[in-house]
């Protein structure tokens, strides 16, 4: 596990869609975390968590 992958997995922990964006950009990764985190912050916390370990 590389250091970017730590941040990238603490953003997803206080930011979801952030974390997902620094991996994929703006892509259906994103858009995804987005609604999810919208409807829901735990969800978005788990799918993004989710798409950065995968």
């Amino acid at each position: 596990m590389s250091t970017a992958t730590v941040v990238e997995i603490i953003l997803a922990i206080l930011l979801p869609p952030l974390g997902v964006f620094l991996r994929f950009g703006i892509k259906v990764e994103f858009w995804i975390c987005l609604v999810l985190t919208i409807l829901g912050y735990i969800p978005g916390i788990i799918y993004a968590l989710f798409v950065l370990t995968r």
